[in-house]
């Protein structure tokens, strides 16, 4: 009998866990109009409320007013280059797929210069007017958006030797274009990302 009463209780057990554990459904009160879900907790419905999600950041602290105005000019060389960033990362991404739906090499090569025309059109328009700094930052932040560095990029759109000379030429300026970006060691580039938003765009549809 005691171990029958403990089945007994055992399925009255799940029987509730599993009542409180469904789905909310879609319901109107007793006076109500507009339809809310809710859930049965202690015998009683209760209404789901679904609020946006709030970040919540701690307030930077700076140590002296040099720190305040480094960490500020970082600011806004992160700013300026979040557009090509994300710019790059669309229009590597959009390579990448287009060359995977066709094994024609002629087609592809079409593609890679055609990809390779609209960067150099970016570069004319806006890129070249990048200063130092903002240019290291893009170099970091391409290889977050794409998993690649700036000089396997380039490799791929400009062949090998373009990309050896390439990077050669970025030393003279103090960049690397092999350059990995990691989280751990860019955190005040990964803050000023996630002040404004940056892992929320959208790419652009092609």
């Amino acid at each position: 009998m005691k171990l029958f009463g403990l089945l007994i209780g055992f399925c009255c057990l799940v029987g509730t866990v599993c009542a409180q554990s469904r789905p909310p459904l879609p319901v109107t009160g007793k006076n109500d109009t507009i339809k809310t879900y809710v859930t049965i907790l202690d015998g009683e419905m209760v209404p789901w409320v679904v609020v946006p999600e709030v970040i919540i950041r701690a307030s930077r602290i700076f140590k002296t007013d040099a720190d305040r105005r480094a960490y500020n000019l970082l600011r806004y060389n992160v700013s300026k280059v979040i557009p090509y960033a994300h710019y790059a990362g669309d229009r590597y991404r959009k390579l990448q797929r287009d060359l995977a739906l066709t094994g024609d090499k002629d087609k592809q090569k079409a593609l890679i210069e055609n990809c390779n025309t609209e960067i150099k059109n970016m570069f004319n328009k806006n890129i070249k007017d990048l200063t130092i700094s903002q240019g290291e930052i893009l170099i970091k932040l391409i290889n977050r958006e794409t998993d690649v560095t700036t000089y396997a990029v380039v490799k791929e759109l400009k062949g090998s030797f373009n990309a050896f000379w390439m990077n050669g030429l970025a030393h003279v300026f103090g960049h690397d274009l092999k350059e990995t970006y990691d989280r751990d060691e860019q955190r005040d580039i990964e803050s000023i990302l996630q002040e404004f938003n940056y892992d929320a765009y959208k790419p652009a549809s092609y």
